[in-house]
Formats: structure tokens, sequence, C-alpha cells
């Protein structure tokens, strides 16, 4: 009986000695496959600028709008880098993803509007945007800020400072698209980073 108790428990650290040789053998090693999926963060890490926070903003869904934050009937398309400027067109409305805001631009007395001394939104230059009644200080760096136009595309900008304060002037390099949004008393500076072309 002792040597059937000393064999069972010589076969245990056997059994168990071996299992953990196997798990460290095993713990280093490399995945199976790498799935799409997996892959995807890695490619878009080694995207410089604002091509990779474009691409990291629309895998985390920042993209995605919040309840309203569309208007009926418009079918977003995906959303494309942009290398530069684009061509002129009426601006429609003004979307901010992040504070849940669609509003009508227009020119005149209105919410939003659009000073048409300055460029048009997406167009080369600053394009100035007053909003009234939206609390700008709310947004954040890297958020994004889409203006669907007359010509069916939606430019895309991200928001690279916030600041107090009314800015005047139209700031930035002429051949840069930029965004100045401007409400109360906080000034929005975002570039064109992207556009979409409805469905």
């Amino acid at each position: 009986m002792p040597r059937a108790k000393w064999a069972v428990a010589s076969l245990t650290v056997v059994l168990l000695s071996t299992g953990i040789v196997v798990l460290q053998r095993t713990e280093g090693a490399r995945p199976a496959a790498v799935t799409t999926d997996d892959a995807l963060p890695s490619r878009a890490l080694g995207l410089s600028g604002h091509r990779r926070l474009v691409r990291e903003l629309e895998q985390s869904g920042e993209h995605t709008p919040g309840t309203g934050a569309r208007s009926p009937g418009t079918a977003p398309g995906p959303l494309r880098t942009v290398t530069g400027p684009l061509r002129a067109a009426r601006p429609v409305r003004l979307l901010i993803p992040s504070l849940d805001v669609d509003l009508p631009l227009a020119g005149g007395r209105a919410e939003v509007v659009w000073d048409t001394g300055s460029p048009a939104p997406g167009a080369a230059g600053t394009a100035v945007v007053t909003v009234e009644g939206v609390r700008l200080d709310g947004l954040r760096r890297g958020r994004t800020i889409e203006i669907p136009r007359a010509d069916s595309r939606t430019a895309v900008f991200t928001v690279v400072r916030i600041s107090p304060g009314r800015a005047s002037g139209h700031e930035g390099a002429s051949g840069r698209a930029q965004l100045r949004l401007v409400g109360g008393e906080t000034a929005v500076l975002a570039r064109l980073t992207g556009q979409r072309r409805a469905h």
C-alpha cells in the first residue's frame, strides 16, 4: 500500500513538471494566426499625422453620429482621407457628432452662419463659421466637425486647437483647408482631414 501511494505521488510530480515546462515554452509563442481586425491597428499606427488620427477616430467610432446628428434621408458615405483641399461648394449644414449638433448653415440671421468673405469650408484657406447657442468649449482636440455641402460631399475636419475668446482674421496658409468655428467666447481651429460622398 505505501508503494502504491509513493507511485501515485511520483506520477503526479512528473505530470505537473511536464505541464509547467510546456507552458513556459508556449508562453512567448506567437499567435497561430493574425486576423485582419488584429492587424488593422498596427497598420493605422504606421500612418502619419492627420491620416493616422482620422483612421484611429474612424475605428473608435468617433465618426458614428449620435442621436439626431444626421438629417433624415442623408446616408453618409465612407470616410476617405484627403491630401489637399476640395473644390469650393456652398456649405449646407454643420454637424458636430461629439456634441450631438446638426444645424442648417445659412447666410444672414441664423444660428449658424458661414462668413461668405472667407473660403467655402473644405476649399483652400480658412473658412469662418459662426455658431450661436452651442457650447464649443465642450469640444476637444481630435474630435471631428462635418460640413455637408451642395456638391453632395461632406468635408470632415479634425479639431487641432480650442481657444478662449473670439479670434479675428483668417488664420493659416492659403493652400491648406481649415475651418475656424466661432461661438460665444470660444474659437475652434480644425483642419480638413477627410471627405464623404452622399449615397
